[in-house]
Order: structure tokens, then sequence, then C-alpha cells
């Protein structure tokens, strides 16, 4: 801890952030700034006078915009939501009756997703999301390593299908969920997601309302590892060779079923990326490319057969892997 801080935390992680901590590089110590930390990060630096300095601020402008923009919304009543959301969002800011309070950050990041996905096409007049190249939609939630990013896959997933099986016919909506992990560690931690499982994380943070709660076991949940998004040539102690999985073979091993679009949920999404972003960064190491390809080649395969509604990106770092720290250049599209 630097000599001059007798105590880090500052704020309360159940309260928007009031101040920060900033690192004045002429007197070598850290002071606080009071006002929330602007969205954004610092590159990395790499001198022999590393520890006594910081890399450049690079502010994050659209992230800046969308906190302006739903703020705005907020404060005039959440228009444009369906009353599902609405009881989701009640119950969720109801901290006085929970036994396991939410984070800020948490309810902060499903409120985006759902200013994104449900306020009029007006209120997001300012915002522009780029592409990744990719035929469908993908948003991308960075939050920070310990800060309940599970806990927000799950508010994503009751609110996407419960407001799937109240309003059927609203497209903007799936009850089918495709969950892809980095690995069979994190997959197996991913298994609160099924709302069926014991300690899930629905029953054990209380995020559905009583009168909700039998919709969200209408859902169709499947939690992977991206090794399963390879294409399989002739399947193992098969007799008939068979050759390349098409499309919608591929599709019904993942799911089982053919009932409608899917919403994916990444996990570690930094892991999956297109080739555009590795070009961008061409001549840096950019680590596993193979597994990075084949993820989002997977998930191209099931858009082409069933279609991908909306593509939600969970990282706590945003960035092509390069093992050189962080640089704009290799910040994803945004």
């Amino acid at each position: 801890m630097p000599k001059n801080i007798s105590n880090l935390i500052i704020c309360s992680p159940y309260e928007e952030p009031s101040k920060h901590w900033k690192y004045d590089d002429q007197k070598h110590e850290f002071e606080i700034v009071e006002r929330r930390r602007p969205a954004g990060f610092i590159t990395h630096i790499s001198t022999d006078e590393q520890f006594n300095q910081q890399g450049d601020f690079v502010e994050l402008k659209l992230a800046t915009t969308i906190r302006e923009e739903i703020k705005k919304w907020k404060e005039s009543g959440r228009p444009g939501i369906t009353s599902v959301t609405r009881m989701l969002l009640d119950h969720w800011e109801n901290q006085s009756r929970r036994e396991k309070r939410l984070f800020f950050c948490q309810l902060e990041a499903i409120e985006s997703l759902i200013w994104l996905c449900e306020a009029s096409s007006s209120g997001r007049s300012k915002i522009d999301i780029p592409s990744d190249g990719g035929k469908f939609d993908r948003l991308c939630c960075k939050m920070a390593t310990g800060t309940g990013k599970t806990i927000v896959m799950g508010m994503l997933i009751a609110w996407q299908v419960i407001n799937a099986v109240t309003n059927p016919d609203d497209n903007r909506f799936s009850r089918n969920v495709l969950v892809v992990a980095p690995g069979l560690t994190v997959k197996s931690r991913l298994q609160v997601l099924y709302p069926n499982n014991q300690g899930n994380v629905y029953d054990e943070f209380g995020l559905v309302p009583g009168q909700l709660y039998a919709k969200i076991f209408k859902g169709a949940v499947v939690v992977t590892n991206w090794h399963r998004l390879q294409p399989e040539v002739d399947p193992p102690y098969s007799v008939t060779k068979l050759g390349t999985e098409t499309d919608e073979v591929f599709a019904n091993r993942i799911f089982g079923h053919n009932d409608g679009k899917i919403m994916v949920i990444n996990d570690e999404a930094h892991h999956a990326y297109r080739m555009s972003d590795i070009a961008k960064t061409r001549g840096r190491n950019t680590g596993s490319t193979d597994r990075d390809r084949l993820w989002v080649e997977g998930l191209d395969r099931i858009h082409r057969s069933r279609g991908v509604a909306t593509c939600y990106d969970f990282s706590a770092t945003p960035f092509v892997s390069t093992g050189k720290g962080a640089a704009k250049e290799d910040l994803f599209g945004g």
C-alpha cells in the first residue's frame, strides 16, 4: 500500500462511487478526487521509472455517453421497458429486503444492457456501437475480477427468459440461452446458471420475484466449453463416414432442439475475437489464436443455423491478448 494511504477503500460497493484515487506524477503520491472516476483505462508503460509514473489515461467516450444517457432515462422513469422488466428492476433495487445485497456495479451493468435493448431508439440516438465485423450484435460488459459477473449473467438470463416467456412475439428476447466458457474450470463454476441446479444464483441471491419465479424454468439454458464449438469430422466411434457437420447438425449437437433464436453469453470474452481484431495488432503476441478463432466461428455457425439474437460478452480485460499490457490499439471496438 502506498505510504500516504491508510485506507484504500473510500467508497461503498452498494452505492455509485463519488470519489477516486488519482496518482500525482509530480508529487509521486496519490490524492483523492471528489467525483467518480471517468470511464477509461490507463495504458501500460515500460520504463525504469514505471513505479513512479502512470501511463496515459484513455477515456472510453462511448461508455461515458451511455452512463449519462442512462441517468437521464432513469430519472424520467425508464420509459419503454416492459412490465416484466420493471418488476425485475424494482425487485433487484429493493436492497432493504435482501439477505445478500447486490453491488452497485452489478445493478449498473444489467441496467445498461436493458437500456440498450428496451429504451426507445430516440433515446439511444447518440449511441453508435461499432460492429466486430460479424453478422450478429455483440455487447461487451466490462466488470473487474471479483465484482460478481456470474450474478449479472443470472440477472441477464432471468430478464431475457422471463420476458420471452411472457411476450413470445417480442423478438428482442430469447428463452434459449447459450453460455460459453473458456475452460472446464470456468464451465464448472457456471453451472449455477442452470435454474434447476442446487445452489443456483437465482435462489442464492433472490434474483427472481415470487410471481415470476415459475417462468425462469421455461428457458432452455446450455452451459458449455468453447471446445464444443469446434466442428466434428466423422464423430468418434461412428461407423458411417458423414464428413464435416452441416451448420444445422452442429447446432443440434450443441442444443438438442430447434426452437428459435439464441441469446449468447461469452465468459472471459476477450478470448472470443475475430481475425480482424488480431490483424490490428499484427506483430504483437496475440496468444491462443486457434482457440479464439474457433470460438467465434462456432458462434457464426449457430447464427447461420438458428440465429443469434444478441451476444453478451463479459470480460475484466476487454483487450486482444498481447502479453504487453493495455494499449489503445488492443481494445475491442468501442
